[in-house]
């Protein structure tokens, strides 16, 4: 397995959506195991495959902690969210495909998801907290949405300025 490039805002494959996946074979499974390598190298709680540049719609999230070392490691393929409540979470959200970015994010409070696991079985999550605003963050990529697209106009000007600034920066370095 190998740890991938993750592709960066502006590079047109973030913007492409997923193509649903019909063989649960052992190319899947690599995918998986490439994306987990990559998102624990990036230090990342989530990553979709289109991020490393798969068109596929798979992703992986880890969201567990010392408080909870053996929960929260999850593989979806083909998540749909088939229920959302009407309450909605405002919090900071970040993105491996735009570093150092971060800006405050309103998400559904709580989602239901349905998919599968890397092997086809079926899985199903009811989230809230950290998880469903993960969980909406990655179907968005699977989607070819980026979270910049879930801001104001203001806020999204003025990140997209800073993410430039910082590009520009970083290319005289």
């Amino acid at each position: 397995m190998a740890v991938r490039r993750i592709l960066l805002l502006g590079e047109e494959a973030l913007r492409d959506p997923g193509v649903e996946v019909e063989a649960f074979d052992d190319e899947l499974r690599a995918l998986v195991e490439d994306l987990l390598e990559t998102m624990y190298f990036a230090e990342g709680i989530g990553l979709a495959a289109p991020q490393i540049g798969v068109s596929r719609r798979v992703c992986v999230l880890d969201l567990r902690d010392e408080d909870d070392p053996e929960g929260g490691r999850w593989v979806f393929v083909n998540p749909v969210i088939v229920e959302s409540s009407d309450e909605e979470d405002k919090a900071t959200e970040g993105c491996l495909s735009i570093p150092e970015m971060e800006e405050v994010v309103t998400r559904s409070a709580r989602v239901t998801v349905r998919g599968f696991d890397a092997e086809g079985q079926a899985v199903e999550v009811e989230a809230d907290g950290l998880l469903a605003r993960a969980l909406q963050h990655e179907i968005d990529h699977l989607d070819g949405v980026l979270f910049i697209d879930r801001l104001t106009t203001y806020k999204r000007r003025a990140l997209l300025k800073k993410w430039r600034k910082s590009q520009k920066e970083g290319a005289k370095g």
